[in-house]
């Protein structure tokens, strides 16, 4: 047998000596790679388990796929797709392709946790190679269909970076990032496909594409490969295919990872075969294998079903997966594996151009989604299993026969014409006939320049920008994008109901009383009357959580809101959760429902190593807004409270301070009592910022607006503080402490002390005109002025005394002075004052005359000189009539004491209150705090 395999190729061996010898400086080099080539094509053919091998997304290998298995008819197609995807693949007729299998794991166990999260994606379009054995093999009762390549959990065991840990993650082929957001779709995920068919020796591919007269390899591929095969026989086919493979395989470069991974591959599918082999007792002549090109022409010592099995397949890691479809595209699959734009679109369109010439009828999963029902087909008798063919050699006539020239098929090409046309002007351009006959003749000149018969849709398209695009794109599209729309669009696919995770299918179900077609692209408008319909209150909880886990635009509020204690009782959303498919598809993999995904990502946050009290502060108040968890809120508190008292530095003091503020106001009015993580946070937070509260006066990273947010946690909490045993004195110590050397904190101290009463209003104005008639400081004038400005944020009743501040430097600065100084000051107030302008433009509109006749007239309230005491202000008041008359309260303010007294008569001429009378200075200090 084996001389007779030998002999069928000797012919073909003979030519290509002859051919190395004439045209090569010696036979040796060029004799062993052509030679090696025949070599690799007759071990393949002669191997017992018929090896067929594909390109992915080639409409080529799946019409053969596709006629072969109806011949053949195999018990067992072998695949090469990961082996843990296989439980997924009876849901693809619940799809609408193109989708893709992923497997994917947020948590790593046995990887750098850098490289969370791992996604694995395996995209499959209906006029791909792999879709017709999946299909014939999961519809056709007795057959079984077995995956043997390596696993999702390999695929990072064996990735470059984890012998080089410094290297970033791989980036996908294409060089450009995507321009639209269907090309998106599979984000970040490392792209599996079944042959990868593509020469790795960048000279053979820049010589092919120069010697073809195309740009691209995609292009060259359908010139060259695609129309030859597309009406070739299998062994033609067959032998091609593996010539192609092992030319790739002789000419690449020595990159010794990739070529270790691709043996590797080659080792692990063939033991898994030959595993499955020897536990079923299949004859190999009744099986299929399915593999890429590249991968059929191995030379591995584990190759075939007698080799070796010396290959020892390493255990996965601890890691745990899940598995899923999320939907794909055309132009998802050209970024994902390099090839050029709009090529899956022509493939696609080719694909059903061929069905209609070769009048092959297609595999197609029973249920499909998005296309015609398949005919009833006839039972056809399984073929009877013979002795084995010898195989011809196809291969000699084939690379002798000169390429057959298809005649113009001109009422195609004149259609592509007429409708690139009319697409150009519904886009803005300003085409008209002229253009399509230009556009005609031109396709037929490149394709002649090109040595083509016939234009190829490549060929269209140079010609279509040629004669139509001009200086600019009038539209969002420009010509070659248009004829790529015209050739079958961007097919972007749809994951049906059934097949998708619970969680999604739950959120579906919970919003399924807005009436909406949620699984359609595109933006939808959701309007929510809660007051007259209280059921649609749920679905707000349910679009509010998406809100908060989905990328944004896939549920965006345009009325209403959610904050602590308040509820929309109407409310309007944009939901676009079928174009958002993947991402819900993936919340899927992380639990059962949205709220136990909420949940893990609050806690995750919460306990990650780099969080912070504001970060898990959010937590807190997210745990509360959108799942209503009083234990969780508590649970988070406390961890909050740890973070706290753990920081050493003041970065997330305004955060800190806004939450607190908006926590605290919550519970005090929807909780009869504060939480105990509440209480005890502030009471940590009061020790812990008056601890660090000195040395951020003098930090130079700290900067003023946290300092202040600091001294406004510590002036507002006071009282619950107190209340819960802290000691103002700790305050009074920590600003004694402070010396800052920079104008805005000192300015922000000098606050801070006429808080606490060390340093009076009188004080402060007279300091601040010092400033202003120094003519020394008048530069820096603005940054005390920015210090005060944050200053209302621990004191907000300086406010009236900002206003003044401002006021008397545009009155007593002259102009040389004021106007250079002008922009400072309105750059310091946007930069640094943003959040607290309104309370000094209602400030400045209290003060200010309301009205231009009166400015003339107006006296600053600052200026008016306070009345001097009038004599009779130091005598007590002539009795307390209201007291006398209604004497009731203080008996009982006086038994709850248990003081004993009685009540004086008002005509006995006594002083009344003689306590006041006695000791008048507190009164007239408290009349002169009022007036000043």
């Amino acid at each position: 047998m084996t001389g007779s395999h030998e002999r069928s190729f000797e012919e073909l061996r003979t030519q290509l000596q002859e051919a190395a010898a004439t045209f090569a400086d010696g036979p040796d080099a060029l004799e062993s790679i052509l030679l090696g080539i025949v070599d690799d094509v007759d071990r393949a053919v002669r191997e017992p388990l018929e090896i067929f091998p594909v390109c992915h997304h080639s409409p080529a290998s799946a019409i053969a796929m596709a006629r072969r298995l109806r011949e053949k008819q195999p018990k067992v197609v072998y695949l090469e797709l990961c082996e843990d995807m296989a439980p997924l693949l009876a849901e693809l007729r619940n799809c609408r392709l193109p989708v893709a299998v992923q497997a994917f794991a947020t948590e790593t166990d046995g990887f750098p946790a850098e490289w969370a999260p791992l996604s694995v994606v395996a995209p499959i379009t209906e006029a791909s190679a792999e879709y017709q054995a999946i299909a014939y093999a999961l519809d056709t009762p007795g057959v079984e269909l077995v995956l043997v390549d390596r696993s999702s959990d390999h695929v990072y065991q064996w990735d470059a970076r984890a012998e080089h840990p410094d290297e970033g993650p791989a980036s996908p082929g294409s060089e450009a990032p995507p321009a639209e957001e269907e090309a998106a779709l599979h984000g970040d995920a490392v792209g599996v496909g079944i042959g990868d068919l593509r020469p790795r020796f960048a000279e053979l591919e820049e010589h092919l594409l120069r010697h073809g007269k195309v740009r691209h390899w995609s292009e060259w591929w359908h010139q060259y490969v695609e129309l030859p095969l597309g009406e070739g026989d299998h062994d033609t086919y067959r032998q091609v295919m593996l010539l192609i493979g092992s030319l790739f395989r002789h000419l690449a470069p020595g990159d010794p990872h990739r070529v270790r991974v691709d043996e590797d591959r080659e080792r692990h599918m063939w033991t898994r075969m030959r595993a499955h082999l020897a536990a079923t007792g299949t004859d190999p002549g009744d099986c299929l294998y399915v593999c890429g090109a590249f991968h059929a022409a191995s030379r591995v010592a584990e190759f075939g079903v007698h080799g070796s099995d010396t290959f020892e397949i390493a255990p996965r890691t601890a890691t745990k997966w899940q598995h899923g479809l999320i939907p794909s595209s055309h132009a998802a699959i050209e970024a994902q594996f390099g090839l050029a734009a709009g090529s899956v679109s022509i493939a696609a369109t080719l694909w059903a151009k061929n069905l209609r010439r070769a009048r092959v009828e297609p595999f197609r999963l029973a249920g499909q989604a998005g296309g015609k029902k398949p005919r009833a087909r006839k039972a056809v008798a399984a073929p009877v299993p013979g002795p084995a063919a010898e195989p011809d050699d196809k291969l000699s006539g084939f690379l002798r026969r000169p390429p057959v020239l298809d005649r113009l098929d001109e009422t195609e090409l004149l259609g592509w014409c007429v409708e690139i046309v009319r697409a150009a002007r519904r886009n803005g351009y300003l085409a008209s006939t002229a253009d399509a006959i230009a556009v005609f003749e031109t396709s037929i000149l490149l394709a002649g320049m090109r040595d083509r018969a016939r234009p190829t849709p490549y060929d269209f398209q140079d010609a279509a920008v040629t004669c139509i695009e001009k200086d600019t794109v009038p539209g969002r599209r420009d010509v070659r994008r248009l004829v790529e729309i015209m050739m079958g669009g961007d097919r972007v696919g749809q994951v049906g109901y059934d097949a998708l995770p619970p969680l999604a299918r739950d959120v579906h179900d919970r919003l399924a009383a807005l009436d909406l077609r949620l699984e359609q692209r595109g933006v939808q408008r959701a309007l929510l009357d809660i007051a007259s319909r209280p059921e649609l209150e749920r679905c707000s909880d349910v679009l509010w959580m998406l809100r908060r886990l989905m990328p944004p635009g896939a549920a965006r509020p345009i009325m209403g809101e959610r904050s602590l204690g308040e509820r929309s009782i109407q409310e309007s959303w944009d939901l676009a959760l079928g174009t958002h498919q993947r991402a819900l598809i993936e919340l899927g993999y992380e639990g059962v429902s949205i709220e136990q995904v909420l949940e893990q990502r609050l806690r995750r946050a919460a306990y990650a190593p780099q969080a912070t009290a504001a970060s898990v502060l959010e937590a807190v108040e997210d745990a509360t807004l959108y799942l209503r968890s009083s234990r969780l809120a508590d649970e988070l508190g406390t961890r909050a409270l740890d973070v706290l008292a753990a920081e050493r530095n003041v970065d997330g003091a305004p955060e800190v301070l806004r939450r607190v503020r908006r926590l605290l106001a919550y519970y005090r009015t929807s909780e009869p009592v504060l939480p105990p993580w509440i209480e005890s946070f502030v009471k940590t937070g009061y020790a812990h910022y008056c601890t660090l509260l000195p040395m951020s006066f003098t930090d130079d990273d700290a900067t003023v607006r946290q300092v202040a947010a600091m001294l406004g946690f510590l002036f507002s909490m006071e009282n619950l503080a107190l209340s819960l045993g802290c000691d103002r004195a700790q305050l009074q110590l920590a600003l004694a402490q402070s010396h800052p050397q920079e104008p805005s904190r000192t300015a922000l101290l000098w606050a801070a002390q006429v808080q606490l009463g060390r340093l009076s209003r009188a004080e402060l104005r007279s300091r601040c005109d010092a400033l202003l008639g120094n003519p020394l400081v008048v530069p820096a004038y603005p940054r005390y002025l920015s210090g005060l400005v944050h200053a209302l944020e621990p004191v907000p009743g300086l406010t009236d005394f900002v206003v003044e501040a401002v006021s008397q430097a545009f009155g007593r600065l002259p102009d040389p002075v004021l106007l250079p100084w002008l922009p400072t000051l309105v750059t310091t107030l946007r930069a640094g004052g943003a959040d607290l302008a309104p309370l000094l433009i209602r400030e400045a509109g209290r003060t200010f005359p309301g009205r231009l006749a009166a400015l003339d007239e107006w006296i600053p309230p600052w200026r008016v000189q306070p009345e001097a005491p009038a004599a009779g202000r130091r005598e007590a008041a002539r009795g307390c009539t209201l007291l006398a008359a209604h004497p009731g309260t203080c008996d009982a303010v006086a038994a709850l004491l248990g003081c004993e007294g009685t009540w004086e008569d008002p005509g006995s001429g006594r002083a009344g209150v003689a306590l006041a009378g006695r000791h008048p200075d507190t009164a007239v200090a408290l009349e002169a705090l009022l007036a000043g």
